[in-house]
């Protein structure tokens, strides 16, 4: 029975698995429908641009609190987002150690300026009251009042080194800002050094500054004193304009790298710095932004000036730290 129908039985599978080879192919070779992106990129503003992922940072920059010393945390001043002012504490570390040393330091000065009292009341002696004593001793005895000033000298400035130690362990702020982020808790214990992350970070955000790095490829096409814009990510509507602050004229290795075939690992960049109203934007130090930079096109010749004579019409930077870096001299 099965020998009578079985030619019938593989010649239907063989038509069913032709069907599914056609629908296959035909399936194949539709046009996949477009998958419209979550967020729209953002509008270019310029016709010819150099573009470049730009780092939302502090008017001071960045700056990484430590400690002198290592130790156990026993005070913090701060929260996040707290504006601190010059020689405003920020943390403390454990004194305890150096607390101790104080009572013996400060006996020993009480000692020393007895035992001047003692030398001085001696030479006193010798030469107002008459006493029948060579010049020699007299002379020594002089010189023991010197050798115990001296002393007590010693005495009372290793009180000062102490209390001076215990001053150093209380981290106050350098520049004024607001707190960004802290990475410490009481009683644990900090590193001092360079550390990966740092225990407190601090940055002026009265006005924020973008950090661009441009491909070194484009870095003759970039003009000081060009029209940029910034595009915030997650959002294209939200942008703003940007005042030039100036170029870093020293072509480094990127460190960010993104996640693209197209990216090469060994790609050097350009930095320059704008700025912007930190009203202007809701962003945070430390955010991307997408930057756009008008530019000359790639067939020109060259973009012209690349250290302007004199401050940007538009955007003259007025921020008092970068000031300071053009007046400081050596």
């Amino acid at each position: 029975m099965m020998g009578k129908y079985g030619k019938y039985v593989v010649a239907v599978l063989a038509v069913i698995g032709l069907a599914i080879a056609i629908g296959t192919i035909i399936q194949g070779n539709q046009t996949a429908p477009v998958i419209q992106p979550i967020v729209k990129p953002a509008k270019v503003p310029f016709a010819s641009y150099v573009a470049g992922a730009g780092i939302v940072e502090a008017r001071t920059e960045n700056i990484a609190v430590g400690t002198p010393v290592s130790g156990i945390v026993s005070a913090i001043y701060v929260k996040w987002g707290d504006q601190v002012k010059i020689e405003d504490a920020l943390f403390t570390i454990d004194t305890r150690d150096l607390q101790g040393q104080l009572p013996s330091a400060a006996a020993k000065v009480r000692e020393a300026k007895a035992n001047l009292e003692k030398i001085k009341n001696r030479a006193r002696v010798g030469d107002e009251l008459g006493v029948s004593i060579s010049a020699e001793e007299m002379a020594n005895r002089r010189f023991d009042v010197a050798i115990d000033e001296a002393a007590v000298a010693a005495a009372e400035a290793q009180v000062e080194q102490i209390k001076t130690e215990i001053g150093r362990r209380t981290i106050r702020a350098r520049s004024p800002g607001r707190i960004l982020q802290i990475k410490m808790r009481l009683g644990e214990f900090a590193q001092s050094g360079v550390l990966s992350t740092p225990l407190m970070l601090l940055g002026d955000d009265t006005r924020f500054h973008v950090r661009v790095d441009l491909d070194e490829n484009d870095a003759w096409r970039v003009q000081p004193c060009a029209p940029a814009m910034a595009f915030l990510r997650g959002n294209p509507n939200l942008n703003t304009p940007l005042q030039f602050v100036r170029i870093e004229p020293y072509v480094i290795p990127k460190t960010s790298l993104t996640n693209e075939s197209v990216q090469r690992t060994d790609t050097r960049v350009l930095q320059v710095v704008y700025s912007f109203d930190h009203a202007a934007l809701p962003a945070y130090v430390g955010q991307q932004m997408d930057v756009f930079i008008e530019a000359p096109p790639v067939g020109a010749a060259n973009s012209g000036e690349q250290r302007p004579s004199q401050p940007c019409r538009d955007s003259e930077v007025k921020d008092p730290s970068d000031s300071n870096l053009r007046q400081r001299k050596p």
